[in-house]
């Protein structure tokens, strides 16, 4: 991973948050399909913090802990063992670019916490991932009929730039809420945020509410 190339991308990301950029101050219904400030590009934008961390299909693991009844570890094969969900969603990025009819392929949100039984004190989470980022979500949103841990997408297995071999797809939010490169699920009593949103960003991050920074 480049150092330099990550501590540059983090101060320029913390300078947007401290001048607000990109807000319009608008809000809209989310019937709406493009939300405020944001325009839609063809081509699905790769980000990330100076690296892409290489890991292989069949050394991939997901851990899920923490408040739950069942704590669970998947290799890749347990994954694609599991019942597999199809979607087509638009996604939003904080920097203000949207991308249409995305076709994602993975396990439902809605049935992973089915296997995991969250304890009634369980009310959020926090996402680790491989390249040491992390993102908060309320637990209802992991619930949301939208929401996949993706092994796929448009028909082919997901790449490494784009959060392969699995990346989690929270389509309400803004993507970096979408964490690439999945390696834990941990289940919390109370909120705790993660990389972006202690660096200023929104814990939340509604696209249609313009939720860009706290």
């Amino acid at each position: 991973m480049d150092e330099a190339k990550r501590e540059k991308l983090i101060q320029s990301k913390e300078r947007w948050a401290r001048e607000g950029r990109l807000l319009t101050g608008m809000s809209a219904d989310p019937a709406t399909r493009l939300p405020p400030g944001q325009h839609e590009v063809k081509n699905w934008p790769v980000l990330d913090l100076g690296g892409q961390p290489d890991v292989a299909r069949e050394k991939w693991h997901l851990r899920m802990d923490g408040l739950i009844r069942n704590p669970m570890a998947w290799r890749h094969a347990d994954l694609l063992a599991q019942p597999q969900t199809q979607l087509t969603v638009d996604i939003h990025c904080v920097t203000s670019w949207s991308r249409y009819d995305n076709r994602f392929e993975g396990v439902a949100g809605q049935h992973l916490l089915s296997l995991v039984d969250p304890l009634p004190e369980a009310q959020h989470v926090l996402i680790h991932s491989f390249d040491g980022y992390t993102t908060n979500l309320p637990l209802w949103v992991l619930a949301e009929p939208d929401v996949l841990l993706a092994s796929h997408w448009d028909g082919k297995p997901l790449t490494r730039e784009h959060g392969g071999p699995v990346r989690l797809v929270v389509p309400r939010l803004y993507f970096w809420k979408s964490a690439k490169w999945i390696k834990r699920i941990e289940f919390l009593d109370e909120e705790q945020l993660g990389f972006w949103e202690e660096r200023g960003y929104h814990a939340f991050g509604d696209p249609w509410r313009e939720q860009r920074y706290s």
